[in-house]
């Protein structure tokens, strides 16, 4: 039977790993994503999963492994944050490029230097072009959910790609939230048995792996990734809508909350979406047409679906939690991408906020809604750019 639990956002992933009982689990621990690893080390431990747990040296040895263990045909899972991610990057490219279902659990963290444990998306967006699906969460629910459905994904036919689910450190990681946990046996019916499409152990059907590969076919496979990426799209579809008719909780590509009518729209990731949430229903019950739409999948990216879900707005404030240095910010810079070619397209704008885990407060996305509203009466925006709540103005 399924559950209501308190508990950690870590803490709901590592129930999510048990649920799945995947083949290996190479880890190494860092904060804040140290809790899924310990926590499953214990599933291990006490004989509740058929896992082979493998310690590592390195991150990088880590995401070895998995590639390892998921070319020789097993279902594969790790989680790491920031840093650890950063240590495995080079593997990164090489378990995409070798189309290998790795499920990763990434608990979003600031890239150092200065040193900083806290919450922003540096290190997934520092690995937006590195061929994994990324599938954001809101609260500890959707990461729990995401993750029950990121096997299933993942290892569609048409797709074979590695994939993250990321949450935010600290925020989400290590926050108490009420959410339901569901029976195991539907679960591990939901997910189903994993079959590998090709398997280093089957020697009735050998295989090659890691072979060079020059100019002769190097963009080709290039290509086919791409496309795999873009089947992506309707694997999550047709996966989370499996997911509600089995569990009851509907999940899309983003959601859109209040975009019907809205006006003014404000674009965000993760766990900010709960206070922008609060102001939009107070802001709303105040006449104003506002709204929000929460990125779910940031790759894929849904460029159409997310141009046709802002057809009735009028200006769009697009929120990143990560820069890119001597550029806009990712998010807008694929948000603005998706409005392009739109008739009537509405005015967007950056604005970068919560770098290295500083808060957002509901006040200030009151703020922005105004702002909105200013440039929106003015009939342009006045700085394209700019940061929230930072010293010197």
């Amino acid at each position: 039977m399924s559950k209501i639990l308190a508990i950690t956002g870590a803490g709901a992933m590592s129930q999510a790993m048990r649920q799945i009982n995947p083949d290996v689990v190479p880890a190494f621990p860092i904060t804040p994503s140290t809790q899924v690893v310990e926590d499953f080390s214990q599933f291990v431990a006490d004989g509740l999963v058929d896992t082979e747990f493998i310690t590592v040296e390195s991150e990088h040895s880590a995401m070895s492994a998995c590639i390892g263990a998921s070319i020789a045909g097993g279902r594969v899972m790790t989680a790491t944050s920031s840093a650890g991610m950063a240590l495995m990057w080079e593997m990164l490219y090489v378990a995409s490029s070798m189309r290998q279902p790795v499920v990763l659990t990434l608990i979003n963290r600031a890239m150092s230097a200065p040193i900083n444990i806290h919450a922003d998306h540096s290190d997934s967006m520092g690995a937006r072009d590195a061929g994994w699906i990324q599938l954001y969460s809101e609260s500890n629910q959707e990461a729990y959910d995401n993750l029950i459905m990121a096997p299933r994904i993942a290892e569609a036919s048409d797709v074979r790609l590695p994939i993250m689910i990321c949450l935010d450190g600290f925020i989400i990681s290590h926050c108490v939230q009420t959410m339901q946990m569901e029976d195991d046996d539907k679960v591990r019916e939901f997910i189903g048995e994993f079959k590998p499409a090709y398997s280093l152990l089957d020697t009735e059907n050998p295989v090659s792996w890691g072979a060079l590969d020059l100019q002769d076919y190097y963009i080709e496979h290039k290509r086919a990734q791409h496309m795999a990426m873009q089947n992506a799209k309707e694997s999550i579809k047709l996966v989370s809508e499996e997911f509600y008719q089995c569990f009851g909780r509907k999940y899309e590509l983003f959601e859109s909350y209040c975009l019907d009518d809205a006006e003014r729209v404000i674009i965000a990731i993760n766990s900010i979406a709960g206070e922008i949430k609060e102001v939009v229903d107070d802001l709303r019950n105040k006449g104003e047409k506002v709204g929000l739409l929460k990125i779910r999948s940031f790759r894929p990216f849904p460029y159409e679906e997310i141009a046709e879900s802002l057809k009735s707005a009028k200006i769009v404030t697009v929120l990143d939690r990560s820069e890119s240095m001597g550029a806009y910010g990712p998010l807008f810079t694929e948000i603005r991408t998706a409005l392009f070619d739109v008739p009537d397209r509405p005015m967007v704008y950056n604005r970068m906020f919560g770098l290295g885990g500083r808060e957002l407060f509901m006040s200030d996305i009151q703020n922005i809604f105004e702002e909105s509203n200013r440039y929106l009466e003015n009939g342009k925006v006045e700085k394209v750019f700019d940061y929230l709540n930072v010293r010197g103005g």
